[in-house]
């Protein structure tokens, strides 16, 4: 189902990204993100972005059934390909001229947190979310590009504690963080999410994009260096032994039932 996007007051558009009840990200969600940003640039090109999830959850991140099987076939080609469709989703995100707001409806976890990190404002309901950043405890290394991200969003105290010990954070400390910038009572999310896109009116935005580059361009030279270095070794890390036992463990944990992929064995690296 393609994510819906409605026009909210003069210039801002609502997207609600529908790809899944968890919106849990696979190459569907990779596309959906893509046809919604063709939308927003053709047929609303006046308007700032709110991204919104529905139910309890804002984006659960990669999608277990799809990625622990493609990474425990363990090629390399297919992980790079993987990472670069992956890598381009939040890199349009992250760069999107034109105002973007999180409005956070749930629970953001590891990619999707990432994703409402991509975002230049974020604003959350309040309510018992959670929010981590928990790809290593899986066994999946964050991905370097990733880390440039989650550093101009947090700064790099924050960034290094969320994304090496991966725990689970609940609002307050999401907002310690830096994580959310404003709380409001959820039935006021997508009014107050609306209200800060439109701050910023549609004449302005050409302002606003170069302005967005210029605080970014740091940001974006260090994710050219960073993609030397996923380029060289992410897939390897993404497919070692320890790490596809993790991603088996927790599939474990999470589904309550045993893997529908071979996991491979120690022998099978040899």
């Amino acid at each position: 189902m393609a994510w819906l996007i409605e026009r909210r007051a003069d210039h801002v558009a609502l997207v609600t990204m529908t790809t899944n009840k968890a919106n849990a990200q696979n190459p569907t969600f990779f596309d959906d993100l893509h046809r919604a940003f063709d939308r927003l640039e053709s047929d609303f090109r006046d308007c700032a972005v709110v991204l919104t999830g529905t139910g309890r959850v804002f984006s659960a991140g990669i999608d277990f059934d799809y990625h622990f099987p493609l990474f425990a076939r363990r090629s390399l080609a297919e992980v790079d390909a993987w990472f670069g469709a992956y890598r381009a989703t939040n890199l349009r995100l992250f760069t999107y001229p034109r105002p973007t707001v999180a409005a956070i409806n749930g629970h953001a976890y590891a990619g999707g947190l990432i994703t409402a990190l991509d975002c230049d404002l974020r604003i959350a309901a309040d309510g018992a979310l959670q929010f981590a950043l928990n790809e290593v405890p899986i066994g999946i290394p964050m991905p370097a590009v990733y880390v440039e991200i989650i550093k101009y969003a947090l700064g790099a105290p924050a960034a290094a504690e969320m994304t090496l010990f991966g725990q689970v954070y609940d609002l307050a400390d999401a907002r310690r963080f830096g994580i959310v910038n404003h709380i409001v009572p959820a039935e006021r999310l997508i009014d107050e999410a609306v209200n800060w896109a439109g701050r910023v009116e549609s004449g302005c935005h050409p302002a606003y994009g170069f302005s967005k580059r210029a605080l970014q361009a740091g940001t974006l030279r260090a994710i050219d260096d960073a993609r030397r270095l996923d380029d060289d070794l992410l897939a390897r890390r993404m497919t070692d032994l320890g790490g596809l036992r993790a991603h088996a463990r927790r599939y474990r944990e999470l589904k309550g039932r045993e893997p529908s992929w071979k996991v491979p064995e120690a022998n099978d690296f040899e």
